[in-house]
C-alpha cells in the first residue's frame, strides 16, 4: 500500500503544483486522471524520489520514502513521459546495461531476465534493433520492459498511451493489465478511456488537489439520473452556455451534442442518458475551474 498524506509542492514561480494531496493506493492498477497542468507529473516525480515535497509524508509498506529514498528506488519501476536512449544501442544491449545499473550482476541471470522481458513486451523479434529506431508504441513497450527490471513492487507510468495508434494502445493496455495483477501500478493520464478500461480504483487531480476518488463505478453511480443530452445547432451553443451547466460539447456533422448536469430535467428537448466516466471527469474538472481561477 502506498500512503500519501498532506503532500504539497510549490515551485519558485509561485505555482502550487500540489496542494495537500491525500491518497491510499492499494495493489493493482490505480488511475490518476487529470488535465495537462493538473500536477500529475509533479506527483509522480515526487513519489519516484526525483524531487522533494515542501510538506507531507510518503510511505510504501514499511518504507518512509522521504527519509529513505534509496529503499524505495530498489523496488520502483518508472516510465516517465519522456525517457532517453543511447541512439546506437540495441534493445537487448540497452536492457542489459540498465539491468547492470539495477544491480543484476550475474551474467546468466541478467541474460535470462532481459530475454524474458523482451518476450513479455513482445519485442523479442526486435531485440537487435536500435531502440532509437522504434515506433512510439515499441518505445513505450521498451519503457515498460526497463521499468520491470528488478521485480519492482511499485510501478509508475506517466502518460504512457499518448500518441499511440489504437492497435498499440490495446497492446499496451493488455500489458499493463497483466503487470497490475501482482503489484501497485499508478497510471497517470489525461485519457479517460485508459482509466475506464484498466483501473478498479482512481482519483481525479485538478489544480494540485484531489477533487474526486473511488472506483469508476462508484463515481459514475453518483451521477445517476443527473446527466442530460441534447443535439443543437452550432449557432445555439453560445446562448445555451449561459443557461445550463454544460459539461461537454461534441461537434458532429455541423451540429453539437451537449451534455448537461442537472438534478431535474432541464426541458427544452433534453433527454436523460446513462452517465459514464467521461461525464464524471468533465463535471468534476468544470467544478474546479472557478476555484482554480480565483486562486490564480
Amino acid at each position: 500500500m502506498l500512503e500519501i498524506k498532506g503532500l504539497s509542492k510549490t515551485y519558485g514561480n509561485k505555482v502550487r503544483a500540489l496542494d495537500g494531496v491525500d491518497l491510499s493506493i492499494p495493489k493493482g492498477m490505480f488511475g490518476l486522471l487529470g488535465p495537462n497542468g493538473a500536477g500529475k507529473s509533479t506527483l509522480m516525480r515526487t513519489i519516484a524520489t526525483l524531487q522533494a515535497p515542501d510538506e507531507g509524508s510518503l510511505t510504501f509498506g514499511d518504507i518512509d520514502i522521504l527519509k529513505d529514498p534509496q529503499a524505495l528506488r530498489a523496488t520502483l519501476g518508472y516510465l516517465p513521459q519522456d525517457f532517453g536512449v543511447y541512439p546506437r544501442m540495441s534493445a537487448r544491449a540497452m536492457l542489459d546495461h540498465l539491468a547492470v545499473l539495477k544491480g543484476i550482476s550475474n551474467g546468466k541471470q541478467r541474460k535470462d531476465v532481459v530475454t524474458g522481458l523482451l518476450e513479455q513486451t513482445n519485442l523479442a523479434q526486435h531485440a537487435n534493433k536500435a531502440v532509437a529506431s522504434f515506433s512510439g508504441g515499441m518505445r513505450q513497450r521498451f519503457g515498460i520492459a526497463q521499468a520491470l527490471l528488478g521485480d519492482p513492487q511499485l510501478i509508475i507510468v506517466d502518460e504512457p498511451t499518448a500518441g499511440l495508434d489504437p492497435e498499440e494502445r490495446n497492446r499496451f493496455h493488455n500489458l499493463l493489465s497483466e503487470i497490475g495483477e501482482n503489484v501497485v501500478v499508478i497510471l497517470s493520464t489525461h485519457i479517460v478511456e485508459d482509466v475506464s478500461d484498466l483501473c478498479p480504483n482512481m482519483a481525479i487531480l485538478n489544480g494540485g488537489k484531489i477533487v474526486a476518488k473511488g472506483s469508476p463505478g462508484e463515481l459514475i453511480a453518483q451521477m445517476e439520473g443527473k446527466v442530460w443530452a441534447r443535439t443543437i445547432a452550432k449557432s445555439e451553443l453560445a446562448g445555451l452556455r449561459s443557461q445550463y451547466n454544460i459539461i461537454s460539447e461534441r461537434l458532429t456533422v455541423g451540429q453539437v451534442r451537449i451534455h448537461v448536469v442537472s438534478d431535474a430535467n432541464p426541458g427544452e428537448g433534453f433527454e436523460p442518458i446513462q452517465a459514464d466516466l467521461e461525464d464524471v471527469y468533465f463535471s468534476t474538472i468544470r467544478q474546479g475551474r472557478p476555484a482554480a481561477a480565483a486562486a490564480a
